[in-house]
């Protein structure tokens, strides 16, 4: 069944205050990882590790996201923008934020507080793991709602006609529910790929990481599952995904399909397998709930 996208990417209108869904699914991956966080530390998932520090590296990974997230979109998709333009760093109201650039945005965040609390790196790192693919999920749901980051078309009998595509420039919300309801847009209909993403790299990845890591598994394997995985799944859907198209040869750069988030993603791959190997000869950290936190006041 195809689709035609009309979901309003703002979610709450107050006079010139606008609140986009976006936003909102960004809160939500928020909310779900402290919450999930909260679960594992009470467990005594991180050992030594009260919900006061907890809190301290949830807050610093956040920033990590939203920095890390934006400069690395910069960098890696937009560099040629910024060489002409360099406010365009600061204006993340008007989108553009990079999974690749936040993840290393959020490894600085975890080096930083693992140097403070005398934490080994990948002990925090297989802690946070299975708390980031639900963020990942609701922000491809953000993208899907926002009507942003389409995929190639397609003749399945579940694609997407997206307003916002370049086809679509000139038209009007009336001309294009008239040609729709025609079905004249068929052949417009594109990969939904936000939820494609949402599916694998949410969904799918939280199941698995969360399953995996219920026990107490060697250093490094936790890590090294996230890492294999989402490269994987982010490899294959940019195959169906529309790549940037301020990049290359019309987004690719090289052979006639190769991305940059599938060049991003090998390198994922790789460190996955690595330390999934090195997991093999590492120790196993075992669960010790924290002391209760003196009362305050």
């Amino acid at each position: 069944m195809i689709i035609l996208h009309q979901i309003d990417p703002i979610a709450i209108s107050l006079g010139p205050l606008q609140v986009h869904w976006y936003g909102i699914m960004y809160l939500l991956g928020f909310v779900t990882a402290w919450w999930l966080g909260r679960q594992r530390v009470r467990a005594g998932r991180l050992p030594g590790v009260g919900e006061q520090a907890y809190g301290d590296l949830l807050f610093y990974a956040m920033l990590g996201v939203v920095l890390g997230g934006r400069i690395g979109y910069v960098l890696f998709y937009g560099f040629a923008d910024l060489m002409r333009d360099p406010l365009m760093l600061l204006r993340i109201w008007e989108g553009g934020m990079s999974f690749h650039g936040g993840l290393l945005g959020v490894v600085a965040a975890m080096w930083w507080w693992s140097r403070s609390h005398r934490t080994h790196f990948f002990d925090t790192a297989d802690f946070i793991a299975p708390l980031v693919p639900p963020g990942l999920g609701f922000g491809r749901l953000g993208n899907y709602i926002g009507g942003e980051l389409w995929g190639k078309f397609t003749d399945g009998g579940w694609g997407v006609v997206f307003p916002r595509a370049p086809e679509f420039a000139n038209w009007s919300a009336q001309q294009l529910q008239t040609q729709f309801a025609a079905g004249a847009l068929e052949r417009y209909a594109r990969h939904p790929s936000q939820l494609y993403q949402a599916a694998l790299e949410g969904l799918t990845m939280f199941a698995l990481l969360w399953w995996f890591s219920r026990k107490p598994r060697p250093r490094y394997a936790v890590s090294g599952l996230f890492a294999l995985l989402y490269g994987a799944f982010r490899f294959l859907v940019e195959f169906v995904r529309v790549p940037d198209q301020q990049l290359g040869d019309h987004g690719y750069l090289a052979f006639g399909w190769l991305t940059m988030g599938q060049v991003l993603s090998v390198p994922l791959i790789v460190l996955g397998l690595f330390w999934l190997w090195l997991s093999t000869r590492s120790p196993t950290l075992q669960p010790q709930p924290p002391a209760a936190e003196p009362a305050k006041g």
